[in-house]
């Protein structure tokens, strides 16, 4: 079962791409600093995944004004996830939750993607600054994107 809004939100280290190698990257970093938008999507170079992550870069000025910080999660190396973002131009911190712990933790993770094997669902959470989770959303097919609009209201509250 997903997490729900009023849970505190587990902490994760994943690794991420940089330009100097492969760094980490944490939720933790973010607690008492600023409100995250997590975003859980399921493979990289996928029709959804791609426009998704797009539009999110197109709009990313509009979440940093809001105060919050975006970490998109999928299951891919941080390597795949690297060409996929310099192939279409992804601006937003992805995150390699190769070993699927992190989807697992937020009760987000797939057994099967049409026969693709376990990776995270569709999701989105916002948590706080202190490091709760004000939003909670689980797409009812990966096809189905998040409920944006409900989510910028969400972090214009917080903000």
């Amino acid at each position: 079962m997903a997490l729900q809004i009023g849970d505190k939100a587990p902490d994760f280290t994943l690794k991420t791409k940089t330009d100097s190698g492969v760094g980490d990257i944490t939720l933790g970093a973010n607690v008492g600093a600023k409100n995250t938008l997590l975003l859980f999507f399921p493979l990289a170079f996928t029709g959804v995944c791609t426009t998704e992550m797009c539009d999110i870069t197109a709009g990313l000025n509009a979440y940093n004004e809001l105060g919050a910080d975006v970490i998109g999660i999928s299951v891919d190396s941080p390597f795949a996830q690297e060409a996929w973002s310099k192939k279409e131009n992804i601006g937003i911190k992805l995150a390699s939750d190769l070993n699927k712990t992190t989807a697992k933790a937020y009760g987000v993770l797939l057994d099967d993607l049409a026969g693709f094997g376990s990776t995270s669902a569709r999701a989105a959470f916002i948590v706080d600054k202190q490091g709760v989770i004000q939003y909670a959303e689980q797409t009812p097919t990966p096809k189905d994107l998040p409920n944006f609009g409900a989510i910028k209201a969400c972090l214009a509250a917080l903000h």
